[in-house]
Formats: structure tokens, sequence, C-alpha cells
């Protein structure tokens, strides 16, 4: 089951456009989890955790010295990466990030229709992640090969944040005495698509409005939806 569901995002990254893009796959702990090369897919046992670096267009593959199983002695040290051919690669992290929520939808309550709310919110979010990256060359016309590896990680977590809302009289059941702005704490839950130029999330969550009106806010500690956005600046 574990390697259907590694499959499936594996599968949608091979045969997709590229939906990020990176110069050098960075040195770590791996899984392979699938490969169109005959001859890598007979000495490297996908699934298998393996220690990986990349040089231009060579991947090297070494054992990895955290796994408990014994180092595969038919495993080449190197593997140099072939046009038409390709090597996906897995690798599992935790992931701390800043989202803003562009937008929250709450149901109708209180007689008051489904809401759909843009006001300013943050959230620090907090999870796990799988990330994929798919190592192939890419022939260079009048030069040589250029490796190619394209990215995408998927996530799921906890968020907190801050942020504001708009409250009235009629959804305070007229406790409120005008219009302002509320500063609401928020808290939930995410799975996070990371495309590695940016990051999208959907979110469900709640909040908790601060000050006198906040028992009588007839969202307070109620269920919303929403979506988390981010940008990768490093």
């Amino acid at each position: 089951m574990s390697r259907l569901l590694l499959a499936v995002p594996a599968a949608l990254l091979s045969g997709c456009a590229a939906v990020g893009q990176l110069d050098t796959l960075p040195e770590g702990r791996y899984r392979a989890i699938q490969t169109n090369d005959v001859a890598l897919h007979a000495r490297l046992p996908l699934g298998q955790p393996v220690y990986a670096r990349q040089s231009a267009d060579t991947l090297y593959l070494l054992p990895d010295s955290l796994s408990r199983q014994p180092a595969d002695p038919n495993l080449s040290p190197y593997y140099r990466l072939q046009p038409g051919r390709h090597v996906v690669l897995a690798a599992r992290r935790f992931d701390l990030d800043v989202f803003t929520i562009p937008f929250k939808i709450r149901p109708p309550r209180a007689g008051v229709p489904v809401q759909l709310n843009s006001n300013f919110n943050a959230a620090l979010y907090l999870g796990r992640r799988l990330d994929f990256y798919h190592l192939t060359s890419h022939p260079q016309v009048g030069g040589p090969r250029r490796p190619l590896i394209r990215t995408t990680g998927l996530g799921y977590g906890l968020f907190t944040g801050l942020g504001s809302s708009a409250i009235t009289p009629d959804f305070t059941h007229q406790h409120a005495t005008t219009d302002y702005e509320g500063f609401v704490l928020h808290a939930g839950a995410a799975a996070i698509y990371d495309a590695h130029i940016f990051n999208l999330g959907l979110a469900v969550g709640a909040d908790h409005l601060l000050g006198p009106d906040g028992s009588h806010w007839i969202y307070q500690h109620r269920p919303w939806f929403g979506v988390l956005f981010g940008l990768d600046l490093n």
C-alpha cells in the first residue's frame, strides 16, 4: 500500500510539465521509488534508504549509514543521468513555514449567509512533508548534457496565527455598538502542496476573537475553510 501511495505522485511528477526545478539535488537521505532504467532498477533496491548526492550529471548513491538494512553489494557507487532515463527519489522531513490566508469561507450561522472574508491573516505552519525529485539529463544543442531536476512536495500539519475579522452588531447579537475590525487568533490543520516556487494549502480552522465581544461573536470557535499561500524565498 505504501509503495502504491508513493507511486501515484511519482507518476504525475514524471509525466507532467515541471512544477518546480532545481539546479542540484540536496545531499541527504532518500528512497528511490521509481526508475525506467532497467540496469539501475536491477541494482537499486526501490523503497530502501540510500544516501545520495549529485555532481554535474552524475548521481552518487551511497549506503545509508542510519539504515538497519545491509548495503547492497550490487549497488554501483554512481549513476550517470541519461536522456530518456529517469530516477525518482523521495525524502521525508519536517516543515516549518509562514503562510498568509488570502480568504476564509465561513458557513451560514445565526441567520447570516455564507461569508467570504478576505481580511489580513498570517499563520505559522508546522508539519510533515514528502518531497519528490525527478532526475534526468537534457541534451543541449552544441553542448554537453545538462542535468534536469524537477521537484514537488506534499505535506500535512497544524498552523496557528493571527489576523482580523469584520465585527458588526449583526455578528455579535447586537452586543457590538459599532462596526470595527476585530483582532483574532486562529488555529487549525492543513494539507500543503509545494511546487518549490510557491506553497499552496487547503485549511480548516477556527477563530478566537479577542476583546469584550468575543463571547457574543457568532463565529467564535466555529469552523471555517480557507487557503494557505506562501512563497519560497530561499
